[in-house]
C-alpha cells in the first residue's frame, strides 16, 4: 500500500481509544516558554458499525488536548459526548443527519423527519473560548461547551431559539480591545435572514442587524474590522424550502449560480445598518482571514476558490485512491471601496492555502499584518491530500514551507513568543499524520525560519481534522 493509500486509510478511519498522557516523548527541543494548551477539534470516527460517512466535514466529534510546561507536552482525547455520538453507540448505526451523509431511512421515516429532523450536534469544527464557556463550534445551531480540563461534555449554547431551520458560521470574530464576540446565523424560511449576533463579554447574544435574502448562501465564515461587518455571499445558494424538507443531506441542497456573481454586503458593527453591495466575480471560500480599512476602502483577505468544486473533491470516494488532485485554494485580497460599487481583487501568491491563520490576537483587524500559515499541497506532489504547511509573506509575496515525504500536516496554529516585537517571532503548532509509521505527531517549527525545532510523538493516528485554539493561560 502507498503513502496516499495508507493516508486516507489512517486519516478517514477511526480512532480506537480515548487517552490521557503525562507526558509524550519528543524528539528536539520544545522552547520552556510555551505554556499554555492547545485544543484541536475534528472527526474522531468516520464509521459507525457498518456504516460510513461520504464526506471529510462529516463524522463524530473528538477533542485532542496538548499542554505544555517546562519543555515537555501532555496529551488527551476525547469523544464529544453529544446526542449523535451516544445514539451511534447505542444503536451501532448512523442517526443524525451530517453535511453531507443522512441516516438510512425507510420511506415513512423520511417523511416523519419533514416535521422532526434530526440534525447532527456533533460539533467538530472549531473551537473558542466565549468569557469563561469553552465551546466546540460547528454549522448547525447546536454548540457544545466542554471541561477544558476533563474534556467532558458540560452543556450547549445556541444564539437563537427554534433550532430548525438555522445555520450558523463556525469562525466567530473577536474585538478584544471591546471584549465582543460576533457571529452569523442564517435563519431559512420562505424569506430567509443572515442574523448577526453580538455578545458583549462572550455571554447572552443581542441581535444587531438582519438582512433578508430569498436564496441564502452557505457561509463558512465571514469578515470583521473595525466599523464592519463583511458578509460574502458566494453563489452557492440554496431554495431554502429544500432545507425545511430536509430530504438530501444538508450541502447537497445548494446550487452553483455563477451568474449571481459574489456581493461583499457591509454593514456597520455600531448601528447594524447597511452600507451597501458591492459585487464582484463569481468565486468561493471557506475561509476569510482577515480584514480592515485603509485609505476609504475595506480590504478583505480570503483563501477563495474560482468555484465550488473544492467541496465534490471532499467526498471520500473522490479521495480514496490517493490519486486525485484537490482544487487549490489561494490567498487573494479584495478591495471594496466604500464610496464605490465593484470589488476588485489580486492573487497574493499562487501556492494552495486552506485552513489559513495568522496572529490573530495581535493583528486581526490590523492593516499592518504580513504573515499567513496554511496547510497546502506541494506543487511536485499533487496527488493526495494535504502534504505541506506553507507561510505566505503578503507583502512580498513569497512563501517558505515544510514539507515531508508521507506526512500531511493539520492547521497550523501560531504561538507568538511572549513579550516579542516581530510579527512572526513565535511558533508554529501543527499535528501531522505519518503515514509511513503509521501514528501522528505534534510538530514544532520556528515561525521566522519555518524550521522545524520538536515533533511530539502520538501514539496512534489523529485522523484528518480542521481547527484548533491555544489557550496561554491554560495549562
Amino acid at each position: 500500500m502507498n503513502s496516499k493509500s495508507r493516508a486516507f486509510e489512517l486519516g478517514f478511519g477511526k480512532t480506537s481509544q480515548e487517552i490521557n498522557l503525562e507526558r509524550l516523548p519528543v524528539r528536539g527541543r520544545i522552547p520552556e516558554w510555551l505554556q499554555g494548551t492547545l485544543i484541536r477539534n475534528g472527526p474522531g470516527t468516520f464509521q459507525v458499525g457498518s456504516q460510513h460517512y461520504r464526506h471529510w466535514f462529516d463524522g463524530l466529534a473528538m477533542l485532542h488536548k496538548f499542554s505544555f510546561a517546562g519543555g515537555s507536552v501532555s496529551y488527551a482525547n476525547k469523544f464529544l459526548e453529544t446526542k449523535a455520538y451516544q445514539e451511534a453507540q447505542e444503536t451501532g448505526k448512523i442517526s443524525y443527519s451530517e453535511f453531507a451523509t443522512d441516516p438510512c431511512r425507510s420511506l415513512f421515516a423520511r417523511a416523519m423527519a419533514v416535521f422532526s429532523p434530526k440534525i447532527t450536534d456533533s460539533a467538530k469544527v472549531s473551537i473558542a473560548r466565549f468569557a469563561e464557556r469553552y465551546l466546540a463550534l460547528a454549522e448547525t445551531p447546536i454548540q457544545v461547551e466542554f471541561d477544558p480540563q476533563t474534556l467532558q461534555s458540560v452543556g450547549v449554547f445556541n444564539y437563537e431559539d427554534r433550532l430548525v431551520g438555522q445555520m450558523t458560521t463556525v469562525h466567530p470574530q473577536f474585538d478584544f480591545d471591546k471584549d465582543q464576540v460576533y457571529n452569523v446565523v442564517t435563519r431559512y424560511h420562505r424569506i430567509s435572514h443572515y442574523n448577526i449576533y453580538c455578545l458583549p463579554g462572550g455571554k447572552k447574544p443581542e441581535r444587531v442587524a438582519s438582512l433578508p435574502v430569498q436564496q441564502p448562501a452557505y457561509m463558512h465564515s465571514f469578515g470583521m474590522s473595525r466599523n464592519y461587518i463583511i458578509l460574502t455571499e458566494f453563489p452557492l445558494v440554496v431554495n431554502p424550502i429544500s432545507l425545511l424538507l430536509w430530504l438530501k443531506p444538508y450541502i447537497e441542497n445548494f446550487r452553483w449560480k455563477p451568474e449571481r456573481g459574489t456581493p461583499f454586503w457591509v454593514i456597520e458593527r455600531d448601528s447594524g445598518k447597511l452600507v451597501g453591495r458591492f459585487d464582484s466575480e463569481p468565486f468561493f471560500a471557506f475561509h476569510h482571514v482577515n480584514a480592515f480599512e485603509r485609505d476609504g476602502e475595506l480590504v478583505v483577505d480570503l483563501a477563495a476558490y474560482k468555484d465550488a468544486s473544492i467541496l465534490k473533491a471532499y467526498y471520500l470516494d473522490n479521495l480514496q485512491s490517493g490519486q486525485a488532485e484537490l482544487p487549490f485554494g489561494k490567498l487573494r485580497r479584495y478591495r471594496i471601496p466604500l464610496n464605490g460599487q465593484t470589488a476588485s481583487h489580486q492573487v497574493i501568491s499562487d501556492a494552495c492555502v486552506e485552513l489559513p491563520s495568522f496572529d490573530y490576537p495581535r493583528y486581526n483587524m490590523d492593516a499592518s499584518y504580513r504573515y499567513v500559515y496554511a496547510i497546502s499541497i506541494h506543487p511536485k506532489h499533487r496527488q493526495g491530500f494535504y502534504n505541506q504547511i506553507v507561510k505566505v509573506d503578503i507583502d512580498s509575496g513569497e512563501t517558505k514551507n515544510w514539507f515531508e515525504a508521507g506526512c500531511f500536516p493539520g492547521e497550523p496554529v501560531f504561538v507568538g513568543r511572549p513579550k516579542r516585537t516581530l510579527e512572526d517571532d513565535g511558533l508554529i503548532l501543527s499535528v501531522v499524520l505519518d503515514a509511513a509509521r503509521g501514528n501522528s505527531f505534534l510538530l514544532v517549527l520556528d515561525a521566522h525560519t519555518f524550521q522545524e525545532m520538536a515533533r511530539a510523538e502520538i501514539p496512534h493516528a489523529v485522523l484528518f481534522g480542521y481547527h484548533g485554539a491555544y489557550f496561554p493561560n491554560l495549562t
